[in-house]
């Protein structure tokens, strides 16, 4: 695909009509299609009459060079991509691989009959998924695609040229069909799903049997001013900052006929995102019959960063979910092939998130002990918001002064007393020698009986000249801090307060990370860290056997069960995730042989013994 894709970039062929007529000709073109009345498809042809006929030829040739076979779903692909990246951040558009649109749409249906039922596409993009229901519903019920596409199929898109897309699909699946007509009646509206109100497009609207799709993927700082004020509309997003596609299921499950289906590939942050405890409460006071098949950190979309699941939800009641933990490659034709673990509602907490993957194991890790949470504080490193500025690497030094290359390439000497041991604790899973990742932080406070204050400008100026002459060429930088809306106690204060006050007894490890292996003890109260993280504890013995804990088997297997999964294996290590671990009551005699016990797998062994639990066999 790469090849057209670089044609139209280069030709500069943006407008989505030119370039609709682009694809539609060379797709009929290149299949041999003859067209006699489809008065839609004719529209968008380019002939030797056409004065872009000479730059579409290229553009044939451009298709020919990248495609053996120019198919229905190379079609789909092209619709979806050639969308400009920023209209596909404000719609949350992205091209649904084929495989997992049948697996969707068998999954719904399941063993249902589909005569005379109706299928929608809520945020249907260039209609993907209503282009696998129109040929099912072909292959199975012998009907015609008019009557199909006027009586059984809906959508809806919040842009024009995505619905236009939808309609040349569908008819363009029609004549590779050998039906040629001159028009079809669809059912297919350009509104914002949020406001949309399908009783109002469809007389004596009672809901739809079912509803398929791909909600759009934008996250609540992307969202327009339109978008945030209907999306409080619905209760699941009446609640902080919350995604775009959170409100879809209950846009979906609201139109949806009583034992109807409803079938989304979407993100599976909804499991333990606190922007979607609410969405969770929906599902657990509903009590739906809910079948999920969770990606992990496998990322089925390479185009974006996102991680995965489908959920097949029918309108009728269970009082268990269905969860199964597959790798793409592994998906099947449809649910009914799945071994799924049974999860009841009410083991579930929808306000702490839902602990689906090992959910008995993890049940068990967390009713041990005590939580990890109350026994130790978790704190972020500080936040400077420049930190090209206020940290540096010395190249060489003297009594007085460090010496470093600045962004700019000019030598600056700083203060020394000014200064600050720092750590990048995020560098933890990469860089395993402490003393590599030691580094040196401006450091504009003062530290005095547990407070923090930040030194005036002329004490500043006067006891840290160099300092204050290189923060000052700076000033307009950090002056862009928070988009120029920034109030900070003066123009050189760091952006944000956390983690200013002295700590002296610190555990590092990384925000994310996957592998148990990266801490660092730290007893310096002077020493900074910043991008990862920190316990702090009352003394190098308790951070001693706190690094211990977060270095076994069990806990890395808590965590990769209930984190956020990043892609290569990564987890989560935030404090959110790691509170709830429950923390078996050790004895002194416990404790000392965890702390003297250098075989990993010996510590392992006996820590599990404790919690009644062999993850040998896992």
């Amino acid at each position: 695909m790469k090849e057209i894709f670089d044609f139209l970039r280069v030709q500069t062929i943006s407008e989505p009509s030119i370039v609709d007529s682009f694809i539609v000709t060379a797709f009929v073109r290149l299949n041999k299609i003859s067209i006699v009345n489809n008065s839609l498809v004719l529209s968008y042809i380019i002939d030797e009459s056409n004065s872009s006929y000479e730059r579409y030829l290229n553009f044939e040739k451009a298709v020919k060079n990248a495609l053996e076979e120019f198919t229905l779903e190379h079609l789909c692909q092209l619709f979806e991509f050639v969308i400009s990246p920023s209209d596909r951040v404000i719609s949350g558009a992205i091209y649904t691989p084929l495989h997992i649109r049948e697996y969707i749409v068998q999954s719904v249906i399941k063993d249902k009959d589909v005569i005379h039922k109706t299928f929608a596409d809520i945020s249907c993009g260039c209609g993907g998924f209503l282009l696998v229901v129109a040929n099912m519903l072909k292959q199975t019920n012998g009907l015609s695609f008019s009557d199909i596409y006027e009586n059984y199929l809906f959508g809806v898109d919040i842009k024009n040229y995505s619905i236009e897309r939808t309609k040349i699909v569908l008819s363009l699946n029609a004549l590779f069909h050998n039906e040629d007509i001159k028009g079809y009646d669809f059912n297919l509206y350009i509104a914002d799903a949020l406001s949309f109100k399908w009783s109002e497009a469809i007389n004596g609207f009672k809901g739809f049997d079912f509803i398929v799709g791909n909600p759009p993927y934008v996250s609540a700082k992307n969202l327009d001013e339109s978008s945030k004020v209907f999306l409080k509309e619905w209760s699941v997003a009446n609640l902080g900052n919350t995604d775009l596609y959170i409100p879809f299921f209950q846009i979906a499950i609201s139109n949806l006929m009583e034992d109807g289906s409803m079938g989304y590939i979407t993100m599976n942050s909804f499991f333990k995102s606190l922007n979607a405890r609410l969405l969770r409460q929906y599902f657990q006071e509903l009590k739906l019959d809910f079948s999920i098949v969770d990606f992990g950190y496998e990322q089925l979309f390479k185009s974006k960063n996102t991680y995965t699941c489908i959920c097949i939800i029918r309108n009728s009641n269970k009082n268990y979910i269905n969860y199964k933990s597959l790798k793409p490659e592994h998906l099947g034709k449809s649910t009914a092939n799945l071994n799924f673990d049974k999860i009841y509602y009410n083991k579930l907490d929808f306000k702490s998130g839902w602990n689906l993957k090992n959910h008995d194991l993890i049940q068990k890790i967390e009713s041990t002990g005590t939580p990890f949470g109350e026994i130790y504080t978790t704190r972020h490193g500080i936040a400077t918001l420049k930190n090209d500025v206020y940290i540096f690497k010395p190249v060489t030094e003297d009594d007085k002064y460090y010496y470093f290359i600045d962004s700019t390439k000019q030598e600056v000497c700083i203060e020394k007393k000014i200064c600050r041991d720092i750590y990048n604790t995020n560098k933890l899973s990469s860089i395993q020698d402490p003393k590599k990742l030691v580094e040196k932080v401006i450091f504009p406070y003062l530290n005095e009986e547990n407070t923090v204050t930040l030194i005036d400008e002329d004490s500043l100026s006067s006891k840290f000249p160099k300092a204050y002459e290189y923060l000052v060429s700076k000033k307009d930088i950090l002056s862009k801090r928070d988009k120029g809306k920034g109030i900070y106690p003066n123009w050189y204060a760091y952006g944000r307060s956390q983690s200013l006050a002295n700590a002296k007894y610190k555990l590092f490890f990384p925000k994310y990370s996957n592998t148990n292996s990266f801490f660092i003890i730290n007893d310096d109260e002077q020493t900074k860290f910043y991008n990862g993280q920190a316990l702090i504890g009352k003394s190098i013995r308790d951070l001693k056997l706190a690094k211990v804990i977060m270095q076994s088997r069990i806990f890395w297997f808590y965590l990769s069960s209930t984190s956020k999964p990043y892609s290569s294996g990564y987890y989560s290590m935030n404090g959110n995730y790691i509170k709830h671990f429950g923390v078996y009551d050790f004895n002194e005699e416990d404790i000392k042989y965890l702390l003297t016990e250098q075989k990993q797998v010996l510590i392992d062994k006996f820590i599990e013994t404790k919690y009644g639990i062999s993850l040998s066999d896992q």
